[in-house]
């Protein structure tokens, strides 16, 4: 059978299921419809075939009658996974089944692969992974986790509009790594043969357009950073990052928490759900708690950033986490956070109140110089966003560069460069700015309950196959 160029298609398995669900056992509609989709079941009885089929809103049956069906026979040979058009009355059979009754049919694609057991789907798990393609038909969920993910950024995107954010779109490809803390990519450029470096962030580049006047931005886009893989991490991934002038950490705290929770409500229809059998609640407020207080409960000893590097130190090394010689105090203490806490909090919740050191792009705290207006929030577990009020001084901003510097030539090959265009930037002026960082992910995961980054990303970085 020659596959045809087009289908008209004009009907889809949700919809037809809501419009015929009055239809009694065994009645006719009268209305023909076109629908298309892959076959995921077939059976034969005689002069009867059924086939179960699949298009991306759901499932309706195919009931082919040799007495009405043209090319019977090569219907009931389809294989599993082809994709067909079919021309025919929608009915409700006799036990109770909403079907298409065949009147015609096309073969559109066939499948030489075999799809798996309807039931099972596919549970191999380098098949799923390299061919997502067979994995999204055949498994049910992974299309929900996509497309919720789907729901989640158009979402996001609209609270963003409606909160008076501009979107726009910075450079991917950056003369030197910055914007965050992690190992970059690196490429070169043959034209102006030059090293250049995929985007870590792109924070310092939406903050240059804060500088230019535009008050609010944001930024959904592809990150990318040299790192492992875990089902925590993949080497690229979506942030949203985005800045609000005259705007302070709290003011941030306060959004996030607000666009997470109307999230939840736009994609799930509430803010209380589960997240792995385990009940979760989105709600707002989120609590907020300082680094020291979560790191000196967890201890059972008040420490904090201006607690001694030597028992910091200790305290490191009795839990087996090897401390680089040029970590400060503050470095400890938050290494110490992630050691003792981080996987205990639960709920979302805001940390706040971070060392300047681990903190080279915030602004100073009022209260503690050795402090900084930064929050990071917690949930399941895991790290969801990374906010704080900008620190705007150019002399502190190339200052703690420098620091970042330093700590690079002592083999820290996550620590940023000094970035002469935007302290060049901050010398023009950049207004009290609140700055925010989410992994969209992250909150994916959340959202479609997925213990796993890769089942949230609809092609996940893979080791490649040796031969």
């Amino acid at each position: 059978m020659t596959t045809p160029n087009s289908f008209a298609h004009n009907a889809y398995s949700a919809a037809l299921q809501s419009a015929y669900a009055h239809l009694a056992d065994g009645e006719e509609s009268g209305a023909v419809v076109n629908v298309a989709g892959r076959v995921m079941l077939l059976r034969t009885q005689g002069k009867l075939a059924f086939a179960t089929m699949r298009d991306s809103t759901g499932e309706i049956q195919l009931f082919a009658l040799a007495a009405l069906t043209g090319e019977f026979e090569e219907f009931a040979k389809l294989h599993l996974g082809d994709w067909v058009g079919i021309t025919g009355e929608v009915v409700r059979t006799k036990r109770g089944e909403l079907s298409v009754k065949v009147a015609s049919w096309v073969r559109l694609a066939e499948a030489l692969h075999n799809f798996g057991d309807k039931w099972a789907g596919i549970s191999d798990f380098d098949l799923r992974y390299r061919h997502r393609e067979a994995d999204l038909w055949a498994n049910p969920v992974s299309r929900r986790s996509l497309s919720r993910r789907s729901e989640m950024l158009r979402s996001v995107r609209e609270r963003c509009w409606a909160a008076n954010f501009m979107e726009v779109e910075t450079p991917m490809l950056n003369a030197i790594p910055t914007g965050a803390a992690a190992r970059p990519f690196r490429t070169h450029h043959n034209a102006l043969d030059s090293e250049l470096f995929l985007r870590i962030a792109p924070e310092l580049w939406l903050k240059r357009l804060v500088v230019g006047g535009f008050e609010r931005v944001f930024e959904l886009g592809r990150v990318f950073r040299n790192e492992g893989l875990s089902p925590r991490h993949n080497p690229e991934f979506t942030m949203l990052e985005l800045y609000a002038a005259y705007w302070d950490y709290r003011d941030m705290m306060s959004f996030v928490e607000e666009l997470v929770s109307g999230v939840a409500i736009d994609v799930l229809g509430t803010t209380e759900t589960e997240y792995q059998g385990r009940a979760f609640s989105f709600a707002a407020p989120w609590p907020r708690r300082t680094m020291a207080s979560l790191v000196s409960e967890a201890l059972g000893e008040d420490v904090s950033v201006h607690t001694s590097l030597e028992h910091l130190t200790q305290l490191l090394t009795e839990r087996d986490v090897e401390v680089h010689p040029s970590w400060g105090p503050g470095r400890c203490l938050a290494e110490l956070f992630e050691a003792t806490c981080e996987q205990d909090l639960w709920d979302p919740v805001f940390v706040t109140e971070y060392p300047v050191e681990v903190s080279p792009l915030a602004r100073r705290h009022a209260e503690d110089p050795e402090l900084t207006e930064r929050f990071e929030s917690y949930a399941a577990g895991r790290e969801l966003s990374n906010g704080f009020s900008e620190l705007i001084d150019p002399v502190d901003q190339r200052s703690r560069f420098e620091q970042q510097a330093r700590l690079a030539a002592a083999g820290d090959d996550e620590a940023m460069q000094i970035d002469e265009d935007y302290i060049k930037a901050l010398e023009w002026g950049l207004p009290p700015t609140a700055g925010l960082g989410i992994g969209m992910d992250r909150l994916a995961m959340l959202i479609a309950d997925e213990p796993s980054i890769r089942e949230v990303i609809a092609f996940p970085t893979l080791k490649p196959l040796r031969d």
